[in-house]
């Protein structure tokens, strides 16, 4: 059973039968960057057990923010931005009992794409006990950008999962919002069991601005900025999802909770949240990670400084 969730205000849409290999039907491109990372647990710390990059996507060397062994990665992008026809594809797999926080340099910039889209697909494979918080700075999506992000997670029941993303308008010489083209993004996620795979959800977000610039109601409700939080854990819980709905409340921003079914024992939930600013909506999703890291692993709140 496979979720659709969506939140008002925000135009989440299905991409027909397309699956995670499915852009090719778009016309192949050449691979602009290629990262692969494989993450195991040796001497009681999580390390890098699998490392390849090409082209315009690396890692910096890892490093641990605390004593708990779970290992840090920062992806760059030496070339800067993602252009038009660009297409980045980025392979994790963090194996049974590892614990990786996957981190961006910098916002990810889409600049203007005439002729076609820029793409990034994402395909992350998690073990037994596996943990994974995939933490980037903001996408920001420049005028007349079109881009599309297709991530295929595949989780074992016992699996922990933290997803966090904002994605704001960029600067337009006459001042204007939206200028943007449209923002994809689609995250299919399956949870391994004895007989087989199952969908635990489908979540599919298009962002197509309206060709006048109107920002009012019906579109994002006036707001510019949309966060994102996609937990998948077998804690998630009714409580869990009505306790991050009441952190929101205390931050100017206007979110929903939704609830998948439980599978193989795995659940899930995803929040979004609709704000005027990217500073707001990073603190928002700040304190709802942070709950969840403190109470599940004993951990601080993120605090990742990069200036």
């Amino acid at each position: 059973m496979s979720t659709h969730v969506v939140v008002p205000s925000v135009d989440v849409s299905p991409w027909g039968n397309l699956g995670p290999e499915s852009t090719l039907a778009f016309g192949e491109r050449a691979v602009r960057g290629r990262l692969e990372l494989g993450v195991s647990v040796r001497g009681g710390r999580s390390v890098a057990s699998r490392q390849f990059h090409e082209g315009a996507l690396r890692v910096l060397r890892p490093h641990y923010l605390d004593g708990s062994g779970q290992v840090c990665y920062v992806m760059v992008n030496p070339g800067g931005a993602y252009l038009g026809a660009d297409l980045f594809v980025i392979d994790v797999e963090v194996e049974a009992g590892a614990e990786l926080l996957l981190t961006t340099q910098s916002a990810t910039k889409v600049y203007r794409t005439p002729g076609s889209f820029a793409e990034q697909r994402m395909t992350i494979k998690m073990g037994e006990g596996s943990r994974l918080e995939l933490m980037p700075d903001q996408l920001i999506a420049y005028r007349e950008a079109s881009y599309r992000q297709n991530s295929r997670i595949s989780l074992h029941p016992t699996s922990s999962l933290v997803m966090a993303e904002v994605i704001t308008p960029g600067w337009s010489p006459d001042g204007a919002s939206f200028k943007y083209e449209e923002v994809r993004l689609r995250n299919e996620i399956w949870v391994e069991g004895e007989n087989g795979a199952k969908l635990l959800a489908l979540d599919n977000l298009l962002i197509r601005p309206p060709l006048n610039d109107v920002t009012g109601m019906g579109f994002m409700e006036g707001f510019s900025h949309l966060g994102s939080l996609v937990v998948v854990d077998p804690r998630v819980d009714q409580g869990l999802a009505d306790e991050l709905d009441r952190i929101a409340r205390d931050f100017d921003a206007y979110t929903g909770v939704s609830l998948t079914a439980a599978i193989v024992g795995s659940a899930g939930l995803v929040l979004r949240s609709l704000s005027n600013s990217t500073e707001e909506l990073n603190k928002l999703l700040g304190a709802c990670t942070g709950v969840l890291r403190e109470r599940w692993y004993g951990q601080a709140p993120l605090s990742l400084r990069k200036y």
